[in-house]
């Protein structure tokens, strides 16, 4: 028999798969226009916006995916106008993916409607559980990040 903590655990296991295979579908309700690029791309957008020009490696290792994927994404942000390569002032021989004027706007306009999707599937929640629960999703995602910056093997296997 389960213990209290294990039935919770267990619960929260199903309801994060559940989250992911929701959020899936959720990306198709966010109304943002033909931005020229997938989805999965202009999501570079967001750490590049708060973080500047970054290497495509520095970008990877900030989305946790592997460098031959966000070269490949990065190449649309470029295609779509929403990006620019440009020399590393560190090293001239390596270049670094920058947001464009273009790519600024399709960031706000990716945020905005992700805030509006969010606000109105919340509208029924009162506002103190939408902060207690935003805190524990912080908590929750705070414990995730450590425990994977602690797992050398989950490195190991993530580029096998």
């Amino acid at each position: 028999m389960r213990q209290d903590g294990e039935d919770a655990t267990a619960r929260l296991a199903d309801e994060v798969q559940r989250f992911f295979r929701l959020g899936a579908r959720a990306k198709s309700m966010l109304d943002t226009g033909d931005l020229g690029a997938e989805f999965s791309a202009l999501m570079l957008l967001f750490p590049l916006c708060r973080q500047g020009p970054l290497r495509v490696t520095e970008l990877a290792e900030v989305k946790g995916a592997d460098p031959s994927t966000i070269s490949r994404q990065a190449a649309q942000l470029v295609k779509a106008g929403l990006a620019r390569r440009e020399a590393d002032p560190a090293d001239g021989r390596a270049s670094r993916v920058a947001v464009t004027d273009a790519g600024l706007s399709a960031c706000q306009r990716l945020h905005e409607a992700r805030h509006a999707l969010i606000s109105e599937t919340l509208s029924g929640w009162p506002a103190e559980r939408v902060s207690a629960f935003a805190g524990l999703f912080e908590e929750f995602n705070s414990s995730v990040e450590a425990r994977l910056r602690n797992d050398p093997a989950g490195s190991a296997r993530e580029s096998a």
